[in-house]
């Protein structure tokens, strides 16, 4: 299954900044530190998020991101979209599946190398004044309230904010999607069969 690649973008500069938000000498300087904490974390665990007991990480010939410029590619081109999984993997040539697992193994590398090259998201108006290099009162007028914000919550536990660069990763409230009753006799709860994917990169 063949699909978008880093170099079939990256003679086309605008394209490639719409397809991520970096243009493509922001994206080179964020591509080091990125592998560095890509390959710490593969050190340590496997893509299905087990700890890593026996062999070490490897690129294999049929994995879907083969090279730390593809790698990084994925993952901007998912945050700036906020693509469905299973279109994410169609794009980038693996199923549904295999794109959930690149995503929880990605994010935090990414967050990893933002933090080294100091451009993390701030979590705090603190952080934020600091970064700025202003006082705090003068952050709080960057800031931009949301709407629900100012609409009183009832005895809500305190959490901080989460960065809206990684929006999968946060508190999910009470979902309003319609539940499935599943004492009907004639509803299926899930599949009888796995079906496993051809691409691997363990």
């Amino acid at each position: 299954m063949a699909g978008v690649r880093f170099a079939d973008l990256q003679t086309r500069p605008l394209e490639f900044l719409d397809f991520t938000s970096l243009t493509l000498d922001e994206f080179q300087q964020l591509v080091p530190p990125f592998e560095a904490a890509f390959h710490t974390r593969m050190a340590a665990w496997r893509m299905d998020g087990k700890p890593r007991t026996a062999r070490q990480f490897a690129v294999y010939k049929n994995c879907p991101l083969p090279t730390p410029e593809d790698r990084l590619f994925f993952l901007l081109t998912y945050l700036k979209t906020y693509a469905l999984q299973v279109v994410q993997g169609r794009l980038f040539g693996m199923g549904q599946s295999k794109a959930n697992q690149w995503m929880h193994v990605l994010l935090p590398a990414l967050l990893a190398a933002l933090r080294t090259l100091g451009d993390a998201p701030a979590r705090s108006l603190t952080a934020l004044a600091q970064r700025l290099g202003v006082a705090e009162a003068d952050a709080a007028t960057v800031v931009t309230p949301r709407a629900e914000e100012s609409a009183p919550v009832a005895a809500a536990p305190a959490a901080a904010p989460m960065s809206p660069l990684l929006p999968m990763t946060g508190r999910n409230d009470a979902s309003s999607a319609p539940k499935t009753l599943l004492n009907r006799p004639r509803v299926r709860a899930g599949r009888k069969r796995t079906t496993w994917s051809k691409m691997s990169c363990s």
